[in-house]
């Protein structure tokens, strides 16, 4: 299929999106603290540089009023488990980095706003929201500085309802960790038991062991490289334009989806999950709407966890970054074509190749520049091109973000935040019955085009109709 009308001006007027503001006279700061510190100082790993000193955001939507004051009493009374988060990173001799768990604190901030709480969903995005009530820091001005490595903004809504937003420094946490640390807040709100997570990040670097294996070698996921190039790359990730839209798929319609890709897999012997089969129908449409050359190739990268495939090596309450991700690629014209299960069956295998001998190698790999003090010249193996070329897959359906209950229920709405690089991300529904919510971050001009109802037809064309708008 041909793209029309796909020009960047006027893009992001046609998604859906609502700014609300907040009324900075009645906003309260907090600093948060645990009440006791050890002063430990502990050494971040080859996974926790890799992301630099950026912070993640997440945002709840919740129906009803939270307790600021009672949030945070339970906030201080969890940092006694996780003393990273109330602590303040500080630069290594070899250009590593520590955090030193000093209970400097947390920020937490209460605000209010005049409008009332609207009915985000899949259809109305938030993400204009999220910046204003989040105020991200500058990511170079977090090491060797007094700045929070977590953050938390409170807003109350008009007539009822809070919008929770959480800031964690992506050096501390992944996306499994950071859902941990907020599953342990809500089970120590409400009063219950939750396990003590694990710190100890000597533990993660004692697994590593280079590969003996040529082919896991040449496949590593991430490279070394100069200067120039680390400077280039991270320039144009900067200045991507993108934008991101929702879409939901029901259980029946991913049921139909897996059921499509199990009746044109390739061997008989062949398996693949509905989040593969998601992913590969997703894959191709996409490749569709961007209508490249026949012969250009097309990567999609898979963000993993790690831990999985280290097994018990590693506890299961281990809390740091953990995830590595691999790369598989077609050529458009093979994208376009394929049958759906042939496309998910290259998804599987792609997955499948994070063998727990490619986790230790690349462990020891990252754990070496981090050693040689260039750990900041490491990056994706495909991260020149990902803006152009690629898309990356982050699979977070199996976390339980609709059951952070902070005393107001469970949240009705999260939102994940536009990245700079093209983007989708898996999630649940609120109503965790099996669909999965679906952001897709693309440039602005693709976003565009994908809001349209044909393009919207075409997502959903292999299933029962969409969920919704």
């Amino acid at each position: 299929m041909a793209r029309k009308g796909s020009g960047r001006r006027g893009a992001k007027k046609d998604l859906p999106a609502f700014r609300t503001t907040v009324d900075s006279r009645v906003e309260r700061v907090h600093t948060v603290r645990a009440g006791t510190a050890d002063g430990a100082r502990i050494r971040l790993t080859g996974y926790d540089l890799l992301t630099g000193p950026w912070y993640t955001p997440l945002t709840f939507f919740y129906r009803d009023t939270l307790d600021g004051a009672a949030l945070r009493d339970s906030l201080a009374r969890t940092l006694r488990r996780y003393p990273l988060l109330a602590g303040r990173l500080q630069r290594d001799a070899d250009g590593g980095l520590s955090v030193l768990c000093n209970d400097a604190g947390v920020r937490f901030t209460e605000a209010s706003c005049p409008d009332p709480m609207r009915d985000y969903g899949h259809g109305l995005r938030a993400a204009p929201v999220i910046g204003e009530l989040l105020r991200e820091v500058s990511a170079f001005r977090v090491v060797d500085r007094n700045t929070p490595l977590l953050k938390i903004r409170l807003t109350r809504m008009k007539g009822g309802g809070s919008v929770l937003g959480v800031l964690i420094n992506h050096s501390l946490a992944d996306g499994g960790s950071t859902v941990a640390f907020l599953e342990s807040w809500s089970r120590e709100h409400l009063g219950l038991s939750w396990e003590e997570p694990s710190h100890d990040r000597g533990v993660l670097d004692a697994l590593g062991r280079l590969s003996a294996d040529p082919a896991t070698r040449a496949g590593r996921a991430f490279v070394a490289v100069g200067r120039v190039r680390h400077l280039a790359t991270t320039l144009r990730v900067g200045v991507n334009k993108l934008a991101t839209i929702t879409t939901r798929f029901g259980a029946g319609e991913l049921a139909a989806l897996k059921a499509e890709a199990q009746r044109t897999l390739p061997a008989a012997d062949a398996w693949v999950s509905t989040n593969d089969a998601l992913t590969a129908h997703l894959w191709q449409v996409l490749g569709e709407l961007r209508d490249r050359p026949a012969d250009a190739a097309e990567w999609l990268g898979l963000i993993v966890g790690a831990q999985s495939r280290l097994g018990d090596a590693l506890p299961a309450s281990y809390w740091g970054n953990c995830v590595s991700n691999s790369w598989t690629s077609l050529t458009a014209a093979r994208l376009r074509e394929l049958p759906l299960g042939a496309v998910a069956w290259d998804v599987r295998r792609c997955l499948d190749s994070n063998t727990e001998d490619k986790i230790r190698d690349e462990i020891a790999f990252l754990g070496s520049y981090r050693g040689r003090g260039v750990s900041r010249h490491v990056m994706s193996v495909r991260a020149p091109d990902v803006s152009t070329t690629s898309l990356s897959v982050n699979n977070w359906s199996q976390f339980p973000l609709y059951r952070i209950d902070l005393g107001a229920g469970r949240p009705f709405w999260y939102e994940f935040p536009d990245l700079p690089v093209p983007t989708v991300h898996i999630a649940p529904t609120p109503q965790e019955d099996g669909g999965r919510d679906v952001y897709l971050c693309l440039p602005e001009s693709d976003a565009a085009l994908a809001h349209t109802p044909q393009w919207r037809e075409r997502l959903h064309a292999r299933g029962a109709a969409p969920v919704g708008s």
